[in-house]
């Protein structure tokens, strides 16, 4: 007979050890099979370790038992309801046949409602831990009670409930490879989702193939300013601008970092590695938080470049995790080093009242609130909207959940409102297929000179060739005919500036 044991086993404890132990002296148990969930996720709150250090500890849980054992790692696919059919199917493929685990010939080992899943499926259910299926409750402590207490603990390396429950050959994991320490960091941070993400309401279909579309333009603006040697990518995305500068010779000598915090696209920029798009070897990819700590060793990199990534911190985090954000740059950069940043810009003088002229007659001007049940549905719906409806419709969505409000006033065929505010309709009017996740997020909380002031504070020098600009793309086809603006006389305004590239310097 076998025994599957299916979970994300990011731990094990001295209550599985013995449970296992009294089936294996009283049961004749050919196997024991660990399915390894999750195992293409790690740096999350919810899968916080890579597969393979899950696999060490399964792997010397296992000799202690006597009792042939074998780990096996499970893909992630979603929410499904016939996941354990698919966790048989991956096992039987995996061991190139060994082990067709039936009802017949395996017992499954689970006590978390995913056990009914296998019971549907004909297996027999071993409930370790569990005392009362009605309410799920344990008489045991779980596995991941521990991780969140080691998350919690002040110092879990000598709290007697944790190294108690702890089965060794996970705490001689946990200590060797600091686990603690990286989970109680993932933890604190709660601008990531417990999956690693900033946002959950982004199409990463639309947002990498917009990322990809410019990433020659973003690359053309910065490479003038990159220095040579080790050349990190914060918010990398799907690797495009390290792929670029792979390909510039001026390069050839160098190492490349790329820090991306969103599972999605990290995983895109290690299949294009395994795919050799990057023609550098010297490319590593990691998945790690760059605000809540430091990505790089202190004065390790001669560049860092973050591009559409600083107004995201300020969106979905703090002023405080911008303000560390910036000095923890400083931090890793080595003297001479440089950090280029490319991102949105706010107007100077953004408290200014302007007004502003929009057009009614490009689709529909009423029927502007209702809500939809899906990001397409809610794509669609925008779309019919005239400019004027899509304005307010902003109205009611722009950071309703951060309790912002957007003042303005109707005066004959003009909207009075902040510059500032104008500017935040105008540079996302258009973004309607992510359109709840663009209306979380600022663009013009600082202007220019605001930057310059935060980046001097934190020990920066601000070099030549920084400048903020006005996107004449954007101007000429999402504004023109679109918006306009007027001062307080009606006299028409031009366009504001929309984005900025900071070369910051460390002396």
């Amino acid at each position: 007979m076998f025994l599957l044991i299916p979970g994300r086993h990011h731990l094990l404890t001295n209550f599985q050890y013995q449970y296992l132990s009294g089936i294996c002296k009283s049961e004749k148990i050919d196997a024991i099979i660990f399915g390894v969930t999750s195992a293409n996720h790690s740096n999350t709150r919810r899968n916080p370790l890579p597969f393979y250090l899950r696999a060490l500890a399964v792997e010397e849980f296992g000799k202690s038992l006597n009792v042939p054992c074998f780990i096996y790692g499970i893909d992630d696919i979603g929410n499904v309801t016939n996941f354990s059919r698919y966790t048989v199917k991956r096992i039987q493929h995996e061991s190139e046949g060994l082990f067709d685990l039936n009802p017949a010939n395996t017992v499954v080992v689970c006590s978390t409602p995913v056990l009914e899943m296998y019971e549907r499926d004909g297996f027999k259910i071993l409930t370790a831990e569990l005392e009362d299926r009605r309410t799920w409750k344990h008489h045991s402590v779980m596995p991941w009670d521990i991780v969140e207490k080691i998350a919690s603990a002040d110092n879990w390396r000598d709290d007697t409930f944790i190294t108690t429950a702890m089965h060794t050959s996970s705490l001689d994991v946990w200590t060797r490879y600091r686990c603690g320490d990286k989970i109680q960091m993932l933890f604190r941070d709660k601008m990531i989702s417990d999956d690693g993400d900033i946002t959950t309401t982004r199409d990463y279909n639309i947002y990498v193939r917009q990322m990809d579309e410019i990433a020659v333009l973003k690359y053309d603006e910065t490479a003038p300013f990159i220095r040579t040697g080790r050349i990190g990518d914060i918010g990398c995305a799907v690797g495009s601008w390290i792929k670029l500068a792979c390909n510039d010779s001026r390069w050839r000598e160098c190492d490349f970092y790329g820090i991306e915090v969103a599972r999605h696209l990290f995983d895109i920029c290690q299949q294009r590695k395994h795919n050799g798009e990057f023609a550098n070897p010297f490319v590593f990819f990691s998945q790690r938080n760059a605000v809540t700590g430091l990505a790089f060793d202190k004065g390790s990199m001669n560049t860092i470049h973050t591009s559409s990534l600083t107004h995201e911190i300020e969106s979905y985090g703090s002023r405080q995790e911008l303000l560390s954000f910036i000095k923890n740059r400083f931090d890793e950069l080595a003297p001479g080093g440089v950090w280029i940043n490319r991102d949105v810009v706010g107007p100077a003088n953004r408290g200014r009242a302007v007004f502003m002229n929009l057009a009614k007659d490009d689709g529909r001007n009423d029927d502007f609130e209702k809500k939809q049940s899906t990001r397409e549905s809610l794509s669609e719906y925008l779309k019919g909207l005239s400019t004027y409806a899509r304005f307010m419709r902003f109205v009611n969505d722009f950071r309703a959940k951060e309790g912002y409000k957007v003042n303005y006033q109707l005066d004959g065929d003009y909207i009075k409102i902040s510059l500032k505010d104008a500017c935040e309709f105008m540079s996302r009017k258009d973004y309607i297929d992510n359109w709840e996740s663009e209306m979380h997020e600022t663009f013009c909380f600082w202007d220019f000179e605001d930057w310059k002031k935060s980046l001097t504070n934190a020990g920066f020098s601000i070099a030549a060739g920084s400048h903020a600009y006005t996107n004449q793309w954007i101007v000429n086809n999402r504004l023109k005919g679109k918006v306009e603006l007027f001062d307080e006389n009606r006299l028409p305004l031009e366009y504001p500036v929309t984005n900025m590239l900071m070369i910051a310097e460390k002396n």
